[in-house]
């Protein structure tokens, strides 16, 4: 399938990289600007555009996703799937239209639980047993789209923020390559969200 990718932290490399290496046509890759970084404040690159650089993926960094020339760019596109991995952005109407086989979200929790930003870090924080990864249709409500697939992952009592986040990045990018299929093939059963059990997780604040 011809496919955008839109995604910035290293939770959304796998998922990237197993798409190139099942050998789908990867149009572009959409990620957040370079922002200042570090002790010299100097304009860093996002995990993701790094990645999608060194092999040899068209990057595109809109200020916001809802400018007008950024959803004409892609509508250029013409993609038939658009694949969302913590992109850091709501994605608008005009750009949830674009696709025949929709927008998906890899989502790192078992939705409709801890909906929003930090998922990982609530689900530890609130001495969880177990979490997540949900693949949704994207909506323009927040992590709110029907379930099109599911994987439960044990957390370890020694796990962290970081070693959670690469265990569901890694089933993230499996979910996504076995449901594919299914999606190409417009099969998928789509399950609405429970949305009076919703949880949310939201930013944490710096000390």
């Amino acid at each position: 399938m011809r496919i955008i990718f839109m995604g910035t932290p290293q939770f959304a490399i796998p998922s990237l990289k197993a798409l190139v290496e099942k050998g789908h046509e990867v149009v572009a890759v959409v990620t957040q600007p370079d922002r200042p970084a570090g002790r010299g404040y100097r304009p860093q690159a996002p995990p993701v555009k790094n990645w999608a650089l060194q092999h040899g993926l068209p990057v595109l960094q809109p200020r916001r996703v809802v400018e007008e020339e950024f959803v004409i760019q892609l509508k250029q596109l013409c993609p038939e799937l658009i694949v969302v991995a913590a992109i850091g952005q709501i994605i608008p109407r005009t750009i949830l239209d674009l696709p025949l086989r929709g927008c998906i979200n890899i989502h790192p929790s078992l939705l409709p639980r801890y909906r929003g930003a930090t998922p990982i870090s609530w689900a530890i924080i609130r001495g969880e047993e177990k979490t997540g990864v949900s693949i949704i249709y994207l909506s323009e409500e927040l992590d709110s789209g029907d379930i099109i697939a599911q994987v439960e992952v044990p957390i370890a009592p020694f796990d962290t923020a970081g070693s959670l986040t690469e265990k569901l990045a890694e089933e993230g990018a499996n979910l996504l390559i076995r449901t594919l299929p299914e999606i190409a093939a417009n099969k998928i059963q789509r399950r609405p969200q429970e949305h009076a059990k919703a949880t949310y997780a939201p930013p944490l604040k710096k000390r």
